[in-house]
């Protein structure tokens, strides 16, 4: 039983780790795209679209 439960909470925590590096990988993506759709509008105010 102590088995189990230290395998348990092991393969919680590295899947705990493997959310954090996705969500802070995506949140990279749509800050990128974000840029990205920021800089589109610049340029459209400025009459270059």
């Amino acid at each position: 039983m102590k088995r189990l439960t230290t395998l348990m909470l092991l393969s919680l925590f590295s899947l705990g780790l493997t959310a954090c590096h996705t969500v802070a990988g995506a949140g990279k993506d749509m800050q990128s795209a974000g840029e990205t759709i920021e800089e589109t509008a610049q340029d459209c105010r400025d009459a270059d679209c």
